[in-house]
């Protein structure tokens, strides 16, 4: 998937510039009007600082009526509209349908993203990343071993028969 390799791309091309780009620096400021532009445009991001599109299939999850990072609420409709908004389609459908077109980090879908941390929302995702501050949680929250288990399970129901 092009995205998929775009964000490796950029991430890739970030990593170098971490000593600059530091949060609450002037590069942050630069990161986030860059991030809102581009962003907002292609994902209709919401700048929660806490990023996780290649996580969700490319869909921002924060654009779910609720703010569900962990998948749907049970309310989604027989057509895959959402129960809050029914003219719009769910955003964890989306999620469902970009997961399976994403052949790097569609089993991501799966995983159990803690909640936002509220306190990062308008900061630069790129800025959190590369400093571990959007990583920051509590340990009660999903083991990597949890996480690479749900792989196979994500991948096993993608199979064509």
């Amino acid at each position: 998937m092009l995205l998929e390799w775009i964000y490796d791309l950029t991430h890739a091309l970030l990593k170098p510039f971490k000593r600059i780009l530091k949060p609450n620096s002037f590069a942050e400021k630069a990161m986030i009007a860059i991030e809102k532009v581009g962003k907002e445009v292609v994902f209709d991001c919401q700048m929660c600082g806490q990023c996780i599109l290649h996580s969700t299939g490319m869909v921002c999850s924060m654009n779910c009526p609720k703010n569900l990072r962990n998948g749907p609420c049970g309310g989604v409709r027989l057509n895959g509209h959402c129960e809050v908004k029914p003219e719009q389609t769910c955003v964890w459908v989306k999620i469902y349908e970009g997961s399976l077109a994403s052949p790097k980090y569609g089993g991501e879908m799966m995983w159990i993203q803690p909640p936002v941390n509220r306190k990062l929302q308008d900061s630069s995702s790129w800025v959190n990343l590369l400093h571990g501050i959007d990583q920051k949680m509590k340990t009660v929250w999903q083991t990597q071993d949890e996480k690479d288990a749900l792989e196979p399970i994500f991948r096993g129901s993608n199979e064509k028969e």
